[in-house]
């Protein structure tokens, strides 16, 4: 596969459709990726009901520019995402997060349609090495082209979320945390992101990551100014760049461990053709990564000798734990709706009603960190977590 991958600076969203014409003309221009008539399926990020501020969502001014550009391919863009895990896939939440995200607006200012088709249909998939069939929402299977318009985030599960993973939204809405419950590791969930990646194959990704999101992503971090858009055709290779750019270590990236597991490429940097920018000129030497992970290492690989083999009768006090500020919760359910494992559930106090989690049954996905909009999900470290990390 091309494992070239584009970068075009940007310091801010004003100047995002010159870049990304600019980006686009790069790779060979959009005539080569759309044809007259086709529709095009633009598959962004939009997690939850974010302003585009908070870089929870991939940045309406990026969807807009190349829903343009679509456009004056003669193509039809469609703007298409299944919300996260504590959504319901329905046209009620699609319209508050649209109009929230600046989706609403972008397709009002390039002719692109929103999607509100909530169906999906399960497809087979002989040739996953995990997952042998999905549930996929139906606008994406109708689609002629997908053009993954990803956001990169860090993400406490995963480590990051770019390229690869934005395509776990095609995934409908209460059905995500059942993969989180069947794949509990994130090898596992990696490999299943693997196979999705390779049944729903984008054209063509372009990374949002002008304003990134760090710390203790994908929805609770805070945005941090990176300055570039990235392209290229193989989601991976994008993936690999953007670790690099934020520093992520490579042991501590599921999704290249367990891609070289399998022989798919890149994996490395030294596989990918950076056009545009050595990447010398863009890493972020203070990009905060998620709590989950230590810099320069896996968390299990940073172990001592001494350590390592209490790791399994230690395994809950080794990660960070999700506890809930009642002061914050205002009892919308989300983080009930998304957990894997229904760890969550609603209690009434003196004074308010607010979520409470069980610990026993928590598998530590941070599924409800990932869907709290109130901060109210809160991550917290053991005293063993701490000197573990020494």
């Amino acid at each position: 596969m091309d494992n070239r991958v584009y970068v075009i600076p940007c310091p801010d969203y004003g100047q995002a459709e010159e870049r990304l014409v600019q980006l686009v003309d790069l790779m060979g221009g959009m005539n080569l990726f759309v044809n007259k008539g086709e529709t095009i399926a633009l598959k962004v990020n939009l997690l939850r009901a974010g302003l585009p501020d908070e870089a929870v969502s991939t940045h309406p001014a990026v969807v807009s520019a190349v829903a343009r550009m679509v456009k004056q391919s003669g193509a039809a863009p469609l703007i298409v995402d299944s919300p996260g895990s504590g959504f319901r896939f329905t046209e009620k939440v699609l319209a508050k997060i649209y109009h929230t995200n600046g989706m609403s607006k972008a397709a009002d200012e390039s002719g692109a349609t929103l999607n509100f088709d909530t169906t999906f249909e399960i497809v087979s998939f002989p040739d996953g090495k995990l997952i042998k069939r999905f549930e996929i929402i139906t606008p994406i299977l109708k689609a002629d082209v997908i053009i993954n318009l990803c956001k990169l985030k860090s993400h406490t599960f995963t480590a990051m979320t770019g390229a690869v993973k934005n395509h776990f939204g095609v995934i409908p809405g209460l059905a995500k945390p059942g993969y989180h419950a069947k794949l509990m590791d994130t090898d596992r969930f990696a490999n299943m992101l693997l196979d999705l990646m390779s049944i729903v194959s984008s054209r063509i990704s372009i990374m949002d990551a002008v304003i990134a999101m760090e710390g203790d992503g994908p929805s609770g971090g805070d945005p941090k100014q990176v300055g570039v858009f990235l392209g290229g055709a193989n989601p991976l290779a994008l993936d690999v760049v953007a670790g690099e750019i934020i520093g992520l270590p490579r042991e501590s990236n599921p999704i290249l461990l367990e891609a070289e597991k399998r022989g798919m490429q890149p994996n490395h940097m030294d596989q990918v053709e950076l056009i545009g920018a050595d990447i010398s000129e863009l890493r972020v030497p203070d990009f905060k990564l998620p709590r989950t992970i230590c810099r320069g290492t896996g968390f299990s690989d940073h172990l001592t000798w001494w350590q390592r083999p209490l790791q399994p009768l230690f395994k809950d006090s080794l990660t960070l734990k999700p506890r809930i500020s009642k002061e914050k919760c205002i009892a919308c359910g989300a983080c009930r709706e998304a957990c894997p494992v229904k760890a969550i559930s609603m209690v009434k106090s003196r004074k308010k009603t607010h979520a409470q989690i069980d610990d026993g049954k928590c598998i530590r996905c941070y599924c409800c960190h990932e869907m709290c909009a109130n901060d109210a999900v809160i991550l917290r470290r053991s005293l063993l977590y701490r000197f573990a990390q020494r």
